[in-house]
């Protein structure tokens, strides 16, 4: 699951066994982004990750590379490189997708999940709550990120967690801004709670509900108070992106909920 050696979950990769240089400098940085560490706009020095890492540039550059493929960076030649804005229409629709995914691995694991996955699961629960207590977002969206993969794995599906992980980059960021908000951990756990009970139900139909509606909360009416709060963070026409989503939940797009 990811526990580094004082009980917490490692959030970088850093310790990834095997890596290469340029492995090593990429999970790194795109952690720092997706974190919100590098915020969207600030500059990146090539130059100065290589002299902090002690590497040579090729390496710094190659993940650099490997960033702007995946839209987190921005590279001007002769201007510099930057930390992408993140993208507001591309990140309402990688919610939906995300959404549409998570709903095969939650189904899934209704059906395959064992008593010891459900303990997992509720371990981790518990984990977010102290880390909700102490105040370390941080380590609160590890726990996150672990329950949801812990969910793919119990259903047989790690490869969808992987693919997951790489269509919700854009949404990690905005995620991030989203915690500081009242109660707002403390939601998730309940909504986190709902999942894991409906899966040791195994069942599959209020599984995906919980899961459904846990997801729900980004639509263009959501994104709009984060984005005028960070105006500089964000690239894209909201009003489009309004028009296009409406006032409706994105979530439900993916799969309608039983009645």
């Amino acid at each position: 699951m990811g526990y580094s050696s004082d009980s917490m979950i490692d959030i970088t990769g850093s310790a990834s066994r095997g890596a290469t240089a340029t492995q090593i400098v990429h999970r790194r940085l795109r952690y720092e982004i997706v974190s919100l560490q590098r915020l969207p706009g600030a500059p990146i020095s090539e130059k100065e990750i290589a002299a902090e890492s002690g590497l040579s540039r090729t390496p710094v550059r190659e993940a650099l590379l490997r960033l702007a493929e995946e839209q987190l960076v921005d590279i001007v030649p002769k201007s510099g490189t930057t930390v992408s804005k993140i993208p507001v229409a591309s990140l309402l629709e990688a919610q939906v997708a995300r959404t549409a995914l998570e709903q095969v691995n939650v189904r899934a694991a209704a059906a395959r999940v064992q008593g010891s996955e459900i303990a997992n699961m509720r371990a981790l629960l518990v984990l977010q709550r102290e880390r909700t207590d102490a105040g370390d977002s941080e380590q609160f969206h590890a726990a996150d990120e672990a329950l949801h993969r812990a969910i793919a794995v119990a259903g047989g599906y790690p490869g969808i967690w992987k693919i997951i992980e790489q269509v919700k980059l854009q949404v990690d960021r905005y995620r991030r801004m989203t915690l500081p908000q009242i109660n707002r951990m403390e939601r998730v756990i309940v909504e986190h709670a709902e999942i894991v009970d409906a899966l040791a139900d195994k069942d599959a139909e209020r599984a995906v509900a919980a899961m459904t509606h846990h997801l729900e909360g980004l639509s263009a009416e959501d994104l709009r108070p984060i984005r005028d709060l960070n105006p500089d963070y964000f690239i894209g026409d909201i009003n489009n992106v309004y028009e296009k989503w409406g006032d409706a939940n994105i979530a439900s797009q993916s799969e309608s909920r039983p009645r």
